[in-house]
């Protein structure tokens, strides 16, 4: 098993990553061209917590290695099913996902944390994410090794874009935002 690891802060508060969050995949993030769809399954309120449970698949086009895309079948589309909490209470969102396809050679698991930052640190949010990547290829040590090693670093390359990505989503947000709200202050009509 390889573990990746990553800490960053947003220079945006939690209301505003929470919210932009369901926008990261939207079609004008350059950073998410892999992904073709998020499909919701289901989303729930709990009535005595106030936390958002939502589940949902994402089908992405992979750009795996070509010699792991042989071992493994050569399939290019591949699907992660996500399961997020949304507690506004402690202002923190929690996403785990797992890959579906190639579930039975490789399982990736990860777990991403938003929560607003400490009152030091006000108006801003923390980013936590943790992947284990395990690869499943019975007694083959050597080839274990150098797909889950691979792997990691791909998984690296692209938590690096993903937050370049969502960092695009949230000023574009922002800036959107003001352009409503300048609106509004002038007695425009808002067009959404």
């Amino acid at each position: 098993m390889k573990i990746f690891s990553s800490t960053y802060t947003f220079d945006y508060s939690w209301e505003e990553v929470s919210t932009n969050n369901w926008r990261k995949y939207c079609p004008w993030n350059d950073k998410a061209s892999h992904v073709l769809a998020v499909d919701t399954i289901s989303r729930h309120v709990d009535s005595s917590t106030g936390i958002l449970r939502t589940e949902r698949l994402i089908t992405c086009r992979q750009n795996a290695p070509q010699w792991i895309l042989t071992i493994l079948g050569g399939e290019t589309t591949s699907h992660v099913y996500e399961v997020s909490y949304v507690d506004p209470t402690s202002k923190k969102v929690t996403m785990c996902s797992t890959n579906m396809t190639w579930s039975n050679l490789l399982q990736c698991r990860e777990t991403v944390v938003y929560q607003s930052s400490s009152n030091d640190n006000k108006g801003k949010t923390d980013f936590r994410q943790e992947a284990k990547i395990i690869a499943l290829c019975g007694g083959w040590q050597k080839i274990r090794t150098k797909i889950e090693e691979a792997s990691v670093e791909r998984f690296r390359e692209n938590a690096a874009r993903g937050r370049e990505g969502f960092e695009m989503v949230l000023q574009m947000s922002r800036r959107l935002f003001a352009e409503e709200r300048e609106k509004l202050r002038m007695g425009q009509a808002v067009t959404v």
